[in-house]
């Protein structure tokens, strides 16, 4: 049979197609590593006095197959007596109308009025500058009760709608946990304000009671910490209420459960973190350390210890562009890195008689699956060992959210998004005064491959790259190093802006923030769809 070359070039593409399929972000469990793909996020947090600016600063990955659909909930006035149901299963819904497989566990009573805030799979940030980021740090079995009322993603919804302040609500969280219960996995929540950020960690009380067992600690100032679904949470000091909060029975159920004697002395992450699926005999991974120790080399910090502190002092002020640098950090530069380990020898020049050297393989990539490390394990390569990356190509996506207390709410709060692999992918801003985003956003991508639902648009593209890493970076990493300048660029003006035109023409400000957002958002999609072509056709010309 004679094959054409239009039937040539869909069985190219199909072939392309499919192994960039396998590149996709399914939850799986990587080989020789003791961290769950569906359970998989980072966050790293920034005290005002330890960032560059003043900020303070929160972060989360999203890394599993969670819904990418985003809106901005409005703030809404509420009749007296009315109530507001509490839901389950709105992770993998494909849009905010959507209600497929979402069910309410219950009502609580509603307040009078509710504040407008970003509706990520994990709400993120509220119109006074109130922030979130999340990672799932699972916890003792024998502690969850599905029973319970709230999963963390309700928690931080309804302490969005309702508080201002980071305390205020870590508050409420407990208070609502005590009296509906709990029903999620461990998790961990860092909670941040204009002007501090804590890290709240929570867990059931078991099946046996309706409740839930949490602390809270406030990173200094000058310091910053990192959690990446570990609990890392030790010693708790109550008589310190600035620095530390806890549910009344932190101590109780640790006792009774036999993980506390009661005399030694206390720690959290040894009495709830244990016998979970990474039975943990220390409160940090590989990504907590290596964020840590780039952030404050001069510490030292031992990767053999049982307990990594939760906070450091970095050497230098921390900017915001650090913190997205870090979350798309695969360890390049170290040991640990596997995309240099694969080397060529390149075609030699014309004339040349020399052996040329030895190069990295252009297919050589920093997110390889368990599939492939242990093909290369089998062919004898004794040193490819999965280590889990900060960034993953199975990130639905992820924020880096900088709070400032010298702005005016709406311009002061600014959430930096990435979709998809955030060592990949462009970042734009959402503001805290953003009331509405693209219709592009607030469809989700995680279902079904679709030109309506942003994620594809840089999917496309990401996963072409990774294919061939050692070539297409060269086109992918200054595009996205280019977003983030832009941003952080002109982020002084739109400040100026906007107090500028607030002050006489309050809706032409609401308007041209809404407008900036969408303008930024679109020229991110136009570059990614255009280096999509690109890398297609010089795809095919290999061929």
């Amino acid at each position: 049979m004679i094959t054409s070359r239009y039937q040539t070039l869909h069985i190219a593409t199909a072939a392309i197609l499919l192994l960039c399929f396998t590149l996709s972000v399914h939850g799986q469990r990587p080989a020789e590593c003791g961290e769950m793909v569906g359970e998989s996020c980072t966050s790293i947090m920034v005290g005002k006095k330890a960032s560059t600016d003043g900020s303070v600063i929160t972060s989360h990955t999203c890394d599993s197959w969670y819904r990418t659909w985003m809106t901005m909930v409005p703030a809404r006035d509420h009749k007296a007596g009315t109530t507001t149901a509490i839901y389950d299963g709105r992770m993998h819904t494909q849009a905010a109308t959507d209600s497929t497989k979402m069910y309410v566990k219950g009502h609580i009573p509603q307040v009078s009025h509710t504040y407008r805030f970003l509706d990520t799979a994990y709400p993120c940030l509220n119109e006074k500058q109130l922030a979130m980021g999340e990672t799932t740090i699972t916890g003792r079995k024998e502690l969850r009760n599905k029973k319970g009322m709230f999963m963390i993603e309700e928690l931080e919804r309804i302490a969005l709608e309702r508080c201002s302040t980071a305390r205020q609500a870590i508050r409420l969280m407990g208070d609502l946990i005590k009296q509906y219960g709990y029903g999620d996995s461990g998790e961990c929540l860092t909670i941040a304000d204009k002007q501090e950020v804590w890290i709240f960690e929570v867990f059931g009380e078991g099946d046996k009671k309706i409740g839930g067992v949490w602390a809270a600690v406030r990173i200094p100032d000058d310091e910053v910490s990192v959690s990446a679904n570990i609990c890392r949470i030790s010693t708790l000091d109550l008589s310190n209420p600035d620095r530390y909060m806890a549910s009344d029975n932190v101590f109780d159920v640790a006792k009774r459960m036999g993980w506390w004697d009661g005399k030694s002395t206390f720690s959290f992450w040894r009495a709830y973190s244990g016998g979970n699926y990474m039975k943990e005999t220390k409160n940090y991974s590989v990504r907590e350390h290596f964020i840590l120790s780039t952030l404050a080399p001069s510490l030292n910090l031992r990767d053999d210890v049982e307990d990594l502190p939760l906070s450091v002092r970095p050497d230098k002020p921390v900017s915001v562009e650090q913190v997205m640098q870090l979350l798309g950090s695969y360890y390049e530069g170290t040991a640990k890195n596997l995309s240099g380990r694969h080397k060529i020898k390149p075609k030699k020049k014309k004339g040349q008689t020399e052996p040329a050297d030895s190069v990295v393989s252009p297919v050589s990539n920093p997110w390889m699956r368990p599939d492939e490390i242990e093909m290369y394990y089998a062919m004898g390569d004794s040193t490819m060992k999965n280590i889990r990356t900060v960034s993953v190509p199975w990130c639905a996506y992820s924020t880096v959210i900088q709070l400032r207390s010298w702005l005016p709410d709406a311009v002061g709060g600014v959430a930096w998004v990435a979709l998809d692999n955030p060592g990949e992918s462009p970042r734009f801003p959402i503001f805290a005064g953003t009331t509405t985003l693209p219709d592009m956003l607030q469809v989700c991508g995680q279902h079904s491959e679709r030109d309506d639902a942003a994620l594809w648009h840089y999917r496309k593209a990401n996963r072409l790259a990774t294919v061939r890493w050692g070539t297409y970076r060269k086109m992918i990493e200054p595009a996205r190093d280019y977003f983030i300048s832009k941003g952080l660029r002109e982020l002084p003006w739109i400040e100026q802006a906007y107090a500028t035109m607030a002050e006489t023409d309050p809706k032409g400000a609401q308007q041209m923030l809404n407008g900036y957002v969408a303008d930024f958002f679109a020229a991110t999609i136009a570059k990614w769809d255009e280096m999509t072509r690109k890398m297609w056709r010089q795809t095919w010309a290999g061929f």
